[in-house]
């Protein structure tokens, strides 16, 4: 059985891996997390291993880094996936540089210290699962422990909810269960498959970059050092801010009768 947990209060789109996000009123929810999401990311040239991008837990810098879209009049959601891209990256700096130009890697290398190149990824470039979610009395709650102000940039989900019943790290009892978003039978909807377990990332300030170990010292007292959900795509389709959200349990999932 579905049952009612809350609304969507925004959504967020990140075009680049750790640079900054934008927030949205609609988006597309495809098979591979928001349309747009996260399909552009910084490579470390001279890194072997398993996972070459470079992130903000390597280079706080990154969070300053601004991607534009290719045409300022784009709409947020576009049937064509690659307006969705950013041309453009303005940096810390205020300079207006090409995503894919030689004076970005230069710059971001030269901030790095060591190269890198800008790629892209067809069904985008991502830690765990191509959907995280989070909730709004989580964010308030961590930030409260923490004592700093509550933001929800520290945490960079695709969808914050906000609950109609308040409680704080309520997300971990959706593991294995489905989340849609909307109220039609064909509404798109994901299954919950791992808690969000929290990096440094969350100690940076969105807007500095300064450091408050605070935040993840937090998390981990409050809740094992778990904020969040990913999830993979079980159905697509359009989500909207202020949409319903229904949960419906795991050992449900089998009977969608």
């Amino acid at each position: 059985m579905l049952v009612e947990i809350g609304q969507v209060e925004a959504i967020f789109r990140y075009p680049v891996k750790s640079m900054a996000g934008e927030r949205l009123e609609v988006a597309e929810l495809g098979w591979h997390g928001l349309e747009g999401d996260r399909r552009l990311a910084l490579r470390r040239i001279d890194d072997r291993s398993g996972f070459p991008w470079l992130t903000a837990a390597k280079l706080p810098d990154l969070l300053l880094f601004t991607p534009l879209r290719r045409d300022d009049a784009t709409p947020q959601h576009s049937a064509q996936p690659n307006l969705l891209l950013p041309a453009h990256i303005r940096t810390p700096d205020g300079e207006l540089m090409s995503a894919f130009g030689d004076d970005l890697a230069t710059e971001v290398g030269r901030r790095y210290g060591a190269p890198v190149e800008m790629m892209q990824m067809k069904h985008g470039i991502f830690d765990d699962a191509s959907i995280s979610v989070i909730a709004s009395d989580t964010v308030r709650e961590i930030g409260r422990l923490a004592g700093l102000t509550p933001d929800v940039r520290r945490f960079r989900p695709n969808i914050l909810v906000h609950l109609l019943r308040p409680a704080p790290f309520q997300e971990d009892e959706w593991l294995g269960g489905e989340l849609t978003f909307g109220e039609a039978d064909d509404a798109p909807a994901i299954t919950v498959t791992m808690r969000d377990v929290r990096c440094s990332m969350v100690n940076l300030d969105p807007d500095s970059a300064s450091p408050a170990p605070e935040m993840l010292k937090a998390i981990v007292r409050a809740n094992q050092n778990n904020a969040g959900i990913y999830g993979a795509v079980t159905r697509t389709g359009r989500v909207a801010v202020g949409e319903t959200i229904r949960f419906r349990a795991a050992a449900e999932q089998g009977d969608r009768g």
